[in-house]
């Protein structure tokens, strides 16, 4: 009986995804809508990350952290919405459990890396604004890059320990999950093993991870704004504002959700999917909560930098300016000749 009762818990080789339930005359518009976001978000953040690399002018630590973002917005994106457009145009919502395991791995990593890079980008304006003086020694490219690849680090090991806690459990049935990814929550919810143990670790790395970088955050920009308004001239205060304000529109939008402060929230709707007990299940919550953060706010960032930041509108400037010196170039050689 034990054989017996092995074979058929290890028999699901595949899940099905629900996503947003049977809505079929919603598929059109759903997978329309998604495709266009993603375009818009992939385009958008591959640009910022090429004015990055490219214009000297944007070679500091504040967008160096944001050519960072936008990368890692790029790959969250792509751990998602190509899976969910697939089961739009096909009708196709099956997943293999390797998928699925690698999905959610990707997923729990750029979570987490994206609180860590939120927290680094937050605590670069703290200095600038609060310790100028020291600024460029306590950011050089080298404190960069090591605060940058630790961050990286802490991500991966949150993603392989969860990850590795997730594959061994067993799976017996049902197979459907009540998401339109492979998400930690409604994945647990179909285990038929003890799952008491990867529920604490879950426990112990939210609260170790979100609600450090939330009061850490929270924190820095009360720094900030506590020094801005110290500052007697209008014009000066003006000007420290705008060193910073980009950064801080991006985060408000990062944590964006319902009626509560943008920053806090996503923070706190992070901690109620992820830090808390897994046994309340409002999935359709988690549903709308997802797609803001996972769908909305990475086709948002590029847009916040763009329109509200003037050096980064002015290394737009400068690249079309000098795509327009090139095509012009052989033209003024044909008139010489």
């Amino acid at each position: 009986m034990e054989n017996v009762e092995w074979r058929n818990q290890t028999t699901i080789t595949e899940f099905i995804l629900l996503g947003f339930g049977d809505l079929r005359e919603l598929e059109t518009p759903l997978f329309l809508l998604f495709l266009v976001i993603y375009i818009v978000t992939m385009a958008g953040n591959i640009l910022i990350v090429a004015l990055v690399v490219t214009d000297q002018h944007l070679h500091t630590p504040m967008y160096f952290f944001l050519g960072n973002l936008s990368c890692l917005e790029t790959c969250y994106t792509s751990t998602i919405l190509p899976r969910l457009l697939t089961s739009f145009l096909t009708g196709d919502r099956t997943i293999s459990f390797n998928g699925c395991i690698t999905q959610l791995s990707f997923f729990v990593f750029m979570v987490t890396a994206e609180c860590l890079l939120l927290l680094l980008m937050s605590y670069d304006r703290y200095l600038a604004i609060c310790n100028p003086l020291h600024y460029a020694a306590l950011m050089s490219s080298r404190v960069c890059i090591q605060i940058l690849s630790g961050s990286w680090i802490i991500a991966f090991f949150c993603s392989t320990v969860i990850t590795f806690m997730m594959a061994t459990l067993t799976f017996c049935g049902p197979n459907k999950i009540d998401h339109f990814f492979c998400d930690f929550t409604p994945m647990l919810k179909l285990s038929c093993s003890d799952t008491s143990l990867i529920e604490l670790v879950d426990l112990i790395l939210s609260f170790a991870i979100i609600l450090p970088t939330l009061l850490l955050t929270l924190t820095s920009y009360v720094c900030i704004i506590a020094t801005i308004l110290k500052i007697p001239s209008t014009t000066g205060r003006q000007k420290a504002f705008s060193t910073c304000s980009s950064h801080l529109i991006v985060v408000a939008f990062s944590t964006c959700a319902s009626h509560l402060t943008v920053v806090v929230i996503f923070f706190s709707a992070t901690l109620f999917m992820y830090a808390r007990p897994k046994r309340i299940h409002p999935f359709d919550l988690n549903k709308l909560v997802s797609v803001v953060y996972t769908i909305v706010t990475p086709m948002l960032n590029p847009f916040i930098y763009c329109l509200r930041n003037q050096e980064v509108k002015g290394a737009l400037r400068r690249a079309f300016c000098g795509v327009n010196s090139v095509h012009k170039v052989p033209i003024l050689v044909t008139v010489s000749q």
